[in-house]
């Protein structure tokens, strides 16, 4: 006699094998590639670094 089937823990399986295989079609259809992400940080810190350079400090004498 074989074992009987629990359809709750087949519809949950069912379900996350689907979620896992639509997680990756979004991974590839999505995705940046790490090499472009980090590029894109690096161009960030730059501009930034530049702005933070060109700041103007506030005036230290009081007008009062």
């Amino acid at each position: 006699m074989t074992q009987p089937i629990n359809l709750r823990q087949f519809r949950k399986k069912k379900a996350r094998e689907d979620k896992a295989k639509q997680a990756e079609t979004n991974r590839v259809q999505f995705g940046t590639p790490k090499a472009q992400r980090e590029l894109e940080k690096a161009r960030e810190a730059k501009l930034k670094a530049a702005l933070e350079a060109h700041k103007r400090e506030p005036d230290k004498r009081s007008d009062t």
